[in-house]
């Protein structure tokens, strides 16, 4: 995984749990997109309809933690959200996200350098470049990479077992 992109910045703190992310009362809503305009509502009501395609999200520590609802990372994507960096993530959210082709990056810094609105580069298992710093990341396992450049786990199945080109 080669990529490259720049996206729009918006930043959230600690803690951002999957109740935050998309709230209960919206899960009984038909499809994902339908979902969508709630996401992140219980703290920034406005912030769904301010997202544009190619944005990322920045936050702090313990992103996703809560229950395990498979809607909140995929509600992200739908947002046209291209990554998430988190200075950490809850496990079962990380395991998720990638399981929906959502790209996931921990880093411990970027959180403290940057401000909403700001522009980033991320060079995929690479680094990130904010204002001229560049932040080594870690890379992802290739299993983790094929799953996120078919879109998700099911379609990455697909295409492993040659039903899907």
């Amino acid at each position: 995984m080669n990529e490259t992109f720049t996206g729009r910045v918006w930043t959230l703190g600690d803690d951002i749990d999957t109740d935050i992310i998309i709230p209960t009362e919206y899960l009984a809503l038909k499809t994902v997109q339908d979902m969508a305009p709630y996401a992140f509502s219980p703290l920034r009501p406005e912030l769904a309809a301010q997202i544009q395609k190619g944005d990322i999200l920045i936050a702090g520590k313990n992103f996703g933690c809560g229950s395990s609802r498979e809607q909140a990372p995929e509600i992200i994507k739908a947002l046209g959200i291209s990554c998430v960096i988190a200075k950490s993530f809850a496990r079962i959210f990380f395991r998720n996200a990638i399981n929906n082709g959502l790209l996931l990056i921990e880093h411990p810094d970027l959180w403290d350098a940057v401000s909403e609105g700001d522009m980033v580069e991320v060079r995929v298992n690479e680094k990130i470049l904010h204002q001229g710093k560049e932040y080594p990341i870690v890379s992802l396992p290739q299993n983790l990479v094929d799953i996120i450049e078919a879109g998700g786990l099911v379609k990455a199945m697909r295409r492993l077992n040659g039903l899907e080109g």
